[in-house]
């Protein structure tokens, strides 16, 4: 088995770092760079840094936030929100990113997944996908624009059209599980991980270790997601991850 790994997610708007329930009522939790320099000494095996408004709002992530933040950090920093070209994307990588994350862009334009890793690499794509479950259907849809607006396309099957196009990883996050502390939705992490042959990364709903441990492993999940846990100091990084190995869960 994979050793799993557990990655503080950083959502900024307006280049504060903020944190809401469900997608709504966001509160200030801070400076991304002073966050991201603790979350790298805390142990983190990764970073995600998201501008959640820049999709909406029609512009541009923020690339002195995400240099400073590179700047700041030695573990692998995948960056989204906004971007809408190849352009985009090595605009990004040069200011010191790993990874591009794309959530609307690749749902509006497919085929900038096949550009961007014909480019750059599929290790270098990840397509995040947020989900929301839809009690008609009886099975999970895609949103877009910062979890704004319904696409009428099903989670699973855009999962694996995303990883066929090129993507060589999958942030998913459950909008009904987001911000709760309820726990991981494990059926929609399950249903995905089970579909696609790349690393399935799970966000929303992190509360417990206990959490952690059922999503990368009942939900096969190869990486744990949280935010507001760690933001607001209610959990460190470390404490997370001893309480895995001494549930039997291999970690980094």
């Amino acid at each position: 088995m994979l050793a799993k790994r557990i990655i503080p997610c950083l959502d900024v708007k307006d280049g504060r770092v903020v944190k809401g329930v469900n997608f709504v009522q966001l509160k200030d939790a801070g400076d991304p760079v002073e966050l991201a320099a603790l979350y790298d000494q805390e142990g983190a095996d990764e970073l995600v840094f998201l501008d959640i408004s820049a999709s909406a709002e029609g512009r541009e992530t923020m690339v002195d936030v995400v240099r400073e933040t590179a700047g700041s950090i030695s573990i692998p920093f995948t960056v989204g929100g906004g971007i809408k070209s190849v352009e985009d994307m090595q605009r990004i990588l040069r200011a010191g990113a790993d990874k591009i994350g794309m959530n609307t862009a690749a749902v509006l334009e497919p085929s900038l997944i096949t550009e961007g890793a014909k480019r750059f690499g599929s290790q270098c794509i990840v397509v995040a996908i947020d989900a929301k479950y839809n009690s008609d259907w009886q099975d999970w849809e895609v949103y877009t624009h910062g979890g704004r607006k319904p696409t009428g396309i099903r989670a699973i099957e855009w999962a694996e059209d995303a990883v066929r196009l090129g993507a060589g990883e999958i942030l998913l996050t459950s909008m009904d599980a987001d911000g709760t502390k309820d726990g991981f939705d494990l059926p929609l992490t399950a249903a995905i991980s089970k579909r696609v042959q790349v690393p399935v990364i799970a966000s929303g709903g992190a509360g417990l270790v206990e959490h952690f441990e059922k999503v990368l492993t009942e939900g096969c999940a190869d990486a744990a997601l949280a935010a507001s846990i760690f933001h607001y100091k209610e959990m460190s990084i470390t404490e997370v991850k001893e309480g895995l190995r001494s549930k039997g869960v291999i970690v980094r």
